[in-house]
């Protein structure tokens, strides 16, 4: 096998306090960017980072990722859905372009791994509600030389989450397995809840096992200090202390009268769709990524609120609100779930001051707007009763550039204008075609026809 082009990850890794200027620098902080796996370093992390010292050969290589390492975001539902076969690294395209989806055996930037129980860490950008993580590898007989395909990849790890942000589960454990050495592909898919959508990251791996692993036996220690945190009518919260294990801890098993009901791999979770006015008993198992599980927990009895003949308590401000996406006439707005004694019914959007909707949903598409304008929103929640939150955190967004004739335009800092290889624009009564992918942050010097650009060329 070759060695890698890039042969000194090592040296790239010290740039990765540096990753959050990049991102500023080459793309500024896009809607829809909200995720990449920062150690062991992905495919268009790493892009980002060599684009620290060689900003065009780093393009060359990797495309638009560098610009934007978090956005590469495509349907949910891999592996009978989500991104195409041979699409599956540049999540469909969607952050620009398909480089990241080049294969062969010595194009890409290695992270050395031993097989066993491997750390993934993610870094977040907009940490969304979330439903799960899972993780695949490329299996013992796959082609290096061919683009990556659903048929040439396995499961090796899920890790499950209850609803709430990606940020309460920064780190996975993931065993890695043994059984194979060399250059292989470990695919990471990020599961967003309240959006059809997931994010999906390429890491490019040299497994170096040697020997065959010795059986683990050890379970976890108990679990201790669970408690109730918050009740409403329907749901009780609860936590507990994290548990140690010889390895690490794959996750929580949560029981309610004697029942499993659940798993996490937080120490938290919430109980939902209980009878109001009710005690149940709860308690913790830990689970290692070998099976074995840990004593249970003492036995916690939480108890369910009582339904108040007049309901008078508001619900909590919704959280996280943020934008999915704009286009020249929308916004795609999105928050975090409010909670309430009793039950939240409708949430209200503002947009400038003034109730322009109201939903039942967490996300609202605000549209008809003006094209390169910036509107101010917040989210108001209501409960059954009437009662009303504090407004969640204000954010302000700006539509995108209108562009209808395919005149050329420099974009700005933080409204960029993407330009896709093959596409025609029109610029001083010339019609040029789109010769690279690139977005363009307000640079004039990357017109069509400017003096040595190589963006373009005449139609």
């Amino acid at each position: 096998m070759k060695k890698n082009t890039f042969k000194n990850i090592a040296k790239l890794s010290v740039l990765s306090t540096a990753c959050v200027a990049s991102i500023m620098i080459f793309g500024g902080e896009k809607a829809h960017a909200h995720g990449f796996v920062e150690k062991p370093a992905s495919r268009a992390y790493i892009g980002n980072m060599a684009a620290q010292q060689n900003w065009n050969d780093a393009f060359k290589m990797y495309g638009q990722s560098i610009n934007n390492p978090q956005g590469i975001e495509t349907d949910k539902g891999f592996p009978f859905a989500g991104p195409l076969d041979g699409q599956i690294a540049s999540g469909d395209g969607k952050v620009g372009d398909f480089m990241l989806d080049k294969q062969t055996e010595d194009m890409w930037v290695k992270n050395n791994m031993t097989g066993g129980t491997n750390a993934f860490t993610w870094k977040y950008t907009t940490a969304h509600a979330t439903t799960k993580w899972h993780y695949y590898i490329t299996k013992k007989d796959w082609n290096p030389n061919d683009k990556l395909e659903r048929s040439d990849l396995e499961l090796i790890g899920t890790v499950n989450h209850d609803g709430s942000t990606a940020d309460k589960n920064l780190t996975h454990y993931i065993d890695v397995p043994k059984d194979r050495s060399g250059y292989h592909v470990i695919l990471a898919v990020w599961d967003v809840a309240d959006t059809p959508n997931a994010f999906y990251q390429a890491i490019d791996v040299n497994l170096q096992n040697d020997g065959i692993p010795e059986e683990d036996t050890e379970a976890p220690t108990k679990v201790e200090n669970l408690a109730q945190t918050h009740a409403t009518t329907t749901s009780i919260s609860l936590t507990w202390n994290e548990s140690t294990d010889n390895t690490n801890v794959k996750e929580y098993k949560i029981f309610r009268n004697g029942q499993q009901i659940g798993k996490t791999a937080t120490t938290n979770f919430v109980d939902e769709g209980l009878t109001s006015n009710t005690a149940y008993k709860y308690t913790v198992q830990a689970v290692d990524f070998a099976g074995n599980t840990s004593e249970s927990s003492d036995t916690l009895t939480a108890k369910t609120l009582e339904i108040p003949a007049e309901d008078t308590e508001k619900p909590t401000s919704p959280g996280h609100l943020h934008s999915m996406g704009e286009t020249s006439d929308s916004v795609n707005l999105m928050w975090n779930k409010s909670s309430d004694n009793v039950k939240v019914s409708q949430y209200h959007v503002y947009r400038d001051g003034k109730k322009i909707a109201s939903t039942d949903k967490t996300s609202f598409t605000d549209t008809g707007l003006a094209a390169y304008t910036t509107y101010d929103y917040y989210i108001v929640a209501e409960d059954t009763s009437g009662n009303k939150s504090e407004a969640s955190n204000h954010i302000q967004v700006t539509t995108q550039i209108s562009n209808p004739e395919n005149e050329w335009k420099a974009g700005t800092f933080t409204n960029p204008i993407l330009y896709t290889a093959g596409t025609t624009v029109s610029h001083n009564g010339k019609e040029y075609i789109v010769v690279i992918t690139h977005q363009n942050y307000g640079d004039t010097t990357w017109a069509p026809g400017a003096n040595g650009n190589s963006l373009f060329k005449v139609k």
